[in-house]
């Protein structure tokens, strides 16, 4: 195996960047494999200016590539993130917090149901009886927190 990558020439690099390019391309990975290939595509560049360099060192500056250039991909997210239009869309219960319902059983020691559309949530309040008009105060994994509604 030593024998082989003591071969490695710039064009092995270059294939390499391409096809991590192309997985990316094919298997939607969120720029992971294009950085792999940036860092790919840099040793062979560097192979094209220095082509005694080791095979060692080759892959130790590809795998440098690797780690630097996701850091700064990283970081650039951090600092770059969008906020979204609609940051309570996968978080069902915590859309509720404010809203009103009517209460459809009554809440016997702590615990309750509230009819939401076409679902039934648990609901966590007071001793009130059916029919009762309560808020939504707080969501504790699916159960909804109420408080009458005055």
């Amino acid at each position: 195996m030593a024998a082989y990558f003591a071969k490695l020439v710039f064009w092995h690099w270059f294939t390499l960047a391409l096809i991590l390019g192309i997985l990316d391309v094919a298997f939607g990975a969120n720029f992971f494999f294009v950085w792999c290939g940036i860092a790919a595509a840099c040793v062979g560049i560097l192979m094209m200016l220095i082509p005694n360099i080791s095979w060692e060192y080759q892959f130790l500056i590809f795998g440098i590539g690797v780690m630097s250039s996701l850091g700064i991909w990283r970081h650039y997210l951090k600092t770059h993130s969008r906020d979204s239009d609609e940051p309570l869309l996968n978080r069902r219960a915590q859309q509720y917090i404010g809203r009103i319902f009517t209460l459809e059983t009554p809440i016997q020691n702590g615990r309750g149901k509230v009819r939401v559309e076409d679902t039934l949530w648990r609901v966590e309040g007071e001793e009130l009886p059916a029919g009762t008009k309560v808020r939504v105060v707080a969501v504790e994994g699916v159960v909804l927190k109420v408080i009458k509604e005055l």
